[in-house]
C-alpha cells in the first residue's frame, strides 16, 4: 500500500513539473528576441488563442517578450515589445490563431483597421522579433527591429515611405494606420 500511495504521489506530481519545465523553456525561447542587456528583466507571457494572457515571469525594464511559435506559418517566432503593446500583441495573436492563412489574417486586420477595432501600439514603441526555421538558427535567420509611428506618414514624421533591407536607412511602412511602424535594418 505505501509504495502505491509513492507510485501515485509521484505520477501526481509529474504533470506540475512538466508544465513549469515547459514554462521555463517557453521563458528563454521568448527572451532570445530582446537585446541582451534587457533579456533578464523582461515580462514574458504566454499569448492564448483568444488574445488573453498569462504571466509568466514578472519584469522591471517596462519590455514583455513571448513565443509566437505555435502561430500558423511559423516555425520559430519570439517577439518582444513594451508592456502598453499587450492588447496588440494579444489582438495580433488572436487574429494570426483564427486564420487559415497569411491571406486571412491580412483580410481580418484591415477589416479591423476599417471598422476601427484594431488596437493602436504605443507610438515610439519598439517591437523586436526573431524568426527562423527553428530555434537554433533563428538568431542567424530572420531579425528586425520596428517602431511604432501609429497613424504617421512620410509628410507628418519624414521618413521615407520606401526602402529595402540591403538598404542602411530607416523608411516608413504602412503609412497611415495603426500599423505604421519605421522599419530597421536587420541586425
Amino acid at each position: 500500500m505505501k509504495r502505491f500511495v509513492v507510485v501515485l504521489s509521484l505520477l501526481a506530481a509529474f504533470p506540475v513539473y512538466t508544465h513549469a519545465q515547459s514554462a521555463t523553456e517557453e521563458i528563454a525561447r521568448a527572451v532570445m528576441a530582446a537585446p541582451p542587456a534587457l533579456a533578464a528583466d523582461a515580462a514574458v507571457v504566454r499569448l492564448s488563442d483568444d488574445g488573453s494572457r498569462e504571466m509568466l515571469r514578472d519584469g522591471t525594464n517596462g519590455l514583455v517578450c513571448y513565443d509566437r511559435s505555435n502561430e500558423p506559418g511559423r516555425d520559430f517566432s519570439a517577439q518582444c515589445t513594451s508592456m502598453g503593446n499587450l492588447a496588440r500583441a494579444g489582438q495580433n495573436h488572436q487574429v494570426w490563431m483564427s486564420s487559415a492563412n497569411a491571406e486571412e489574417a491580412r483580410a481580418m486586420f484591415a477589416s479591423q483597421e476599417n471598422d476601427g477595432s484594431r488596437e493602436a501600439p504605443v507610438f515610439g514603441s519598439v517591437w523586436y522579433t526573431l524568426a527562423g526555421s527553428d530555434q537554433a538558427s533563428a538568431s542567424t535567420n530572420t531579425s528586425h527591429i520596428t517602431i511604432a509611428v501609429p497613424f504617421s506618414t512620410s509628410d507628418t514624421i519624414g521618413f521615407p515611405s520606401e526602402g529595402s533591407y540591403g538598404e542602411s536607412g530607416s523608411w516608413i511602412m504602412e503609412a497611415g494606420t495603426s500599423n505604421a511602424h519605421l522599419m530597421i535594418p536587420g541586425r
